[in-house]
């Protein structure tokens, strides 16, 4: 029922609507588990994992008809790059808003809920993991910690960027072979991905809304080319997993989609490399 609200088609025509239909499924999947699995002892230590697998759950219909709409497009019309970002770009705007609805949605609620943390406590584990390696067990005792401490400070700039632009890297490599095999499944990684951003945002702005603007262009400065990139890699696959489908593999139109989402991944690649310039040289100038 609930992929009724909204349709490709419907998505590129108004694009901006999908922020509010990424926070309404964000904003569901959350108030459900609260309120169906709170409360087990066993369950409500998985509350995390929980709410993104109902995320996906409402997106997945969705995710499937965009990736089968973008496959008609390669079929339907040859051209150069050009073409390719002109049709593909429509449905990366819109997926693009969809994932804006979720973080904006996660982080508002992480600061809202007095028990947020307890609700993304694999979330908080895996921003210490990542921020706090040495300290792991004190930042995940004090809720995250109350002060974000520079992602790898120790590095050299040159390091880091290598060091970030080859963790994007196996993100998207992830993100394709989920898409490829799952078809939409790629979704999965992209709301683990917005849960986590949204749990990292909520540690920035110290549990106070007032704060929730600056955490949020401290996070999507250089999130936004990112997930731009990731969701590239999940049309990509997800277009060659559909088209494996419907077509022989030996066939002209297999070919043409193929060579299509090679361009979509090579495209991928250099925005996440740019992507990590920013969050090296920009954002901690800003932040």
């Amino acid at each position: 029922m609930l992929e009724m609200l909204i349709n490709p088609q419907k998505a590129e025509r108004n694009p901006w609507e999908m922020f509010f239909i990424g926070a309404f499924y964000a904003t569901a999947s959350l108030l459900l588990v609260k309120w169906i699995f709170s409360g087990d002892p066993v369950l409500s230590k998985y509350t995390g994992i929980l709410v993104v697998t109902f995320c996906v759950m409402f997106t997945i219909p969705f995710i499937y008809f965009s990736f089968k709409n973008e496959e008609e497009k390669d079929l339907k019309e040859r051209g150069g790059l050009l073409r390719l970002i002109k049709e593909h770009g429509k449905a990366l705007f819109y997926l693009m808003f969809l994932f804006l609805g979720f973080v904006v949605a996660f982080s508002f609620w992480y600061i809202v809920f007095s028990d947020g943390n307890q609700s993304f406590i694999a979330q908080i584990e895996t921003f210490c993991m990542i921020n706090k390696p040495a300290h792991f067990d004190e930042c995940v005792s004090e809720y995250g910690v109350k002060q974000v401490s520079k992602t790898t400070a120790f590095l050299t700039a040159k390091e880091k960027l290598v060091n970030i632009f080859a963790n994007n890297i196996y993100v998207l490599i992830f993100t394709l072979v989920f898409s490829l095999i799952f078809g939409a499944g790629a979704i999965f990684i992209l709301a683990w991905n917005a849960s986590v951003i949204s749990a990292a945002i909520g540690i920035f702005s110290k549990s106070d809304l007032a704060n929730l603007p600056l955490g949020l262009a401290r996070y999507m400065i250089h999130g936004v080319p990112e997930i731009a990139a990731y969701f590239g890699g999940a049309l990509a696959g997800g277009i060659v997993s559909i088209a494996i489908i419907k077509h022989d593999v030996h066939s002209e139109k297999f070919w043409i989609i193929l060579q299509d989402s090679l361009n979509l991944i090579i495209a991928s690649v250099i925005i996440l490399f740019i992507a990590a310039l920013i969050e090296v040289f920009i954002t901690p100038v800003l932040f």
